[in-house]
């Protein structure tokens, strides 16, 4: 009896496992099928329409995967400045991919040299940063000016002394860099060893790994192997990425445990463990404070610190708050908060607040199509300007020794 409840078990496991297999697999955007499911024609015959098989490809270097959500965007502190310029509302951002870290100066001097072998003269000299932003006829901060950049030491440093345009260019670089890179490595696609795969081909055609290792820009968008464009984030993104309110799920879907910084609470030291009461961040303690007493600094740094040398937020991003501010995409506008889309929330220009209302022609106001916003807080500057709420702004040509920029880049084939 046993032996035939045994046989019955096994002949219904066959029966369900021939059922679901014949079970009709639906198409996706990833694995769309050999034929149209609208005109039933068939993909990639020889005069046939071009669909090929996709698997995603990984993430870029350095990238962070954010994914998106809704928070309460705006200053949720007291507003000292003063400005009332981003006041509280609710918007959703998509999901996309962060820099881990801010750009250091080994890494743009990496973008330099491309620049200097591949470009004009011209444009090279409009690639260098500004050291001269560490120079005061106040300080001894000259060693700074001529070593800061270029020394060794100071590798993983964030880069500093670079415009909004100039952050603009390296992420455009950069883009082609990463392509070429991926390519060249022969970036796994379809399982095999090493190389693209695109489907068959005529002998007489290139291989995808040999076109885009000739130039990446040969390859289509269609393909789904060329990254999308790094750019600067967004501000909400960047204020979204900051908050990293994803580690407060515990709590409940209306996020009322809100916060001022990056981290949780409303202290800016480590409140438990090994190192309670060391700093979370790098700032500027009070007047004249940059790094506490000789044998028990507070922070570690007077100027910038390394990167990574503060802990993670919960999206595992280093120095959302303090070491340096970073540009965003944004054009600066006082009333951003009220003329506002609630679905990736951007202003790229003076829509619905044109500059030509401002009198700039008498210097009775500062606000241009040119400014751009910058977050975040700098080893110069106090506690308050690291919360992610606040915001300040400078034109997108001028630059200094407390703003530097990270990445970022859309997730494809996301709808969250």
């Amino acid at each position: 009896m046993r032996s035939i409840g045994i046989r019955s078990l096994a002949l219904l496991l066959m029966v369900l496992t021939v059922v679901s297999s014949c079970k009709k697999k639906e198409p996706t955007s990833l694995k769309p099928g050999k034929t149209s499911s609208k005109t039933g024609l068939a993909y990639n015959t020889e005069d046939g329409f071009e669909v090929k098989q996709y698997k995603a490809l990984p993430a870029g270097p350095d990238l962070v995967f954010i994914e998106g959500g809704r928070f309460t965007m705006g200053s949720l502190e007291e507003d000292v400045m003063n400005t009332r310029d981003n006041l509280e509302r609710t918007v959703s951002i998509q999901s996309f991919y962060m820099d881990e870290t801010e750009v250091a100066n080994v890494h743009y001097l990496e973008y330099l040299d491309a620049v200097l072998r591949d470009s004009s003269e011209e444009f090279y000299r409009k690639a260098l940063p500004d050291t001269a932003v560490w120079y005061n006829p106040l300080s001894f901060n000259d060693s700074y000016v001529t070593m800061y950049l270029r020394h060794p030491g100071f590798r993983l440093y964030p880069v500093v002394g670079v415009s909004w345009v100039q952050a603009n260019d390296y992420c455009t670089w950069r883009s082609n860099a990463v392509n070429q890179s991926m390519a060249s490595k022969g970036t796994t696609i379809d399982g095999n060893k090493k190389g693209f795969s695109l489907g068959k081909r005529k002998k007489s055609e290139a291989t995808a790994e040999t076109v885009a290792a000739s130039d990446p820009a040969q390859l289509s968008v269609e393909s789904g192997y060329v990254l999308p464009p790094y750019r600067l984030p967004t501000e909400a993104e960047w204020e979204y990425a900051a908050k990293g309110m994803i580690g407060t799920q515990y709590a409940d879907e209306n996020q009322s445990n809100q916060r001022i910084y990056p981290w949780d609470g409303s202290t800016v030291r480590q409140p438990r463990g090994r190192k309670q009461g060391t700093m979370l961040a790098n700032f500027k303690r009070g007047r004249g404070d940059y790094a506490g007493i000789a044998g028990r600094s507070n922070d570690g740094a007077i100027i910038t610190q390394e990167l990574r040398s503060y802990p993670a937020n919960d999206y595992g991003l280093y120095d959302m708050a303090g070491n340096v501010n970073e540009w965003v995409y944004d054009v600066y506008r006082p009333l951003s908060y009220t003329d506002f889309a609630d679905l990736n929330s951007l202003r790229r220009d003076g829509y619905m607040d044109e500059e030509k209302n401002y009198d700039t022609k008498n210097s009775n106001s500062l606000v241009s199509d040119r400014l751009r916003v910058y977050k975040g807080g700098s080893w110069s500057d106090v506690a308050y300007w690291l919360s992610p709420g606040t915001r300040r702004f400078m034109d997108q040509d001028s630059a200094t020794a407390m703003v530097g920029f990270r990445c970022a880049m859309i997730a494809t084939g996301r709808n969250k």
